[in-house]
């Protein structure tokens, strides 16, 4: 059997310095969550930044002006392999990190698959959807640290 490639996930840095531990675990995690969702992956680019530089792309392209840990671009045609973009902020991970007293490592991963789940059309903008996501969320992590 041929193992999946993890060639189409990549991790891209504007921010140093922060902990993030077994990326290729990660990727690997990250292409079984789009299987078991049943959405074909073609090309998924993580973006890790600071508060300002995702408060500027929330203003710019969302026409939000307030911080955010996460904002997911999809990019792919609809019914077509999933090609998408996660911008997150470290500095966002870290103080909801604080906030929540989570790890940091268990937050960075929970916006991580919160990410991927938008591309695998989950939403999270009405209460229900809310629910659902976190509920989501959770199984991943539990999965992911177990």
């Amino acid at each position: 059997m041929m193992e999946k490639t993890t060639n189409n996930i990549t991790f891209h840095y504007l921010v140093k310095d922060f902990p993030f531990t077994n990326r290729s675990g990660c990727k690997a995690f990250l292409q079984a969550l789009f299987r078991k969702e049943k959405k074909k992956l073609a090309q998924l680019n993580f973006i890790f930044c600071t508060d300002e530089y995702l408060l500027n792309i929330n203003k710019t392209h969302l026409k939000h002006d307030y911080y955010t840990d996460i904002i997911t671009f999809e990019l792919s045609d609809p019914g077509a392999p999933v090609v998408g973009e996660i911008y997150i902020s470290i500095d966002r991970v870290r103080d909801n990190a604080k906030s929540l007293g989570e790890p940091f490592k268990r937050e960075l991963h929970r916006v991580i698959f919160h990410g991927a789940l938008h591309l695998c059309d989950y939403g999270d903008k009405s209460p229900k959807e809310e629910v659902l996501m976190r509920k989501m969320e959770d199984n991943y992590l539990a999965l992911y640290f177990a």
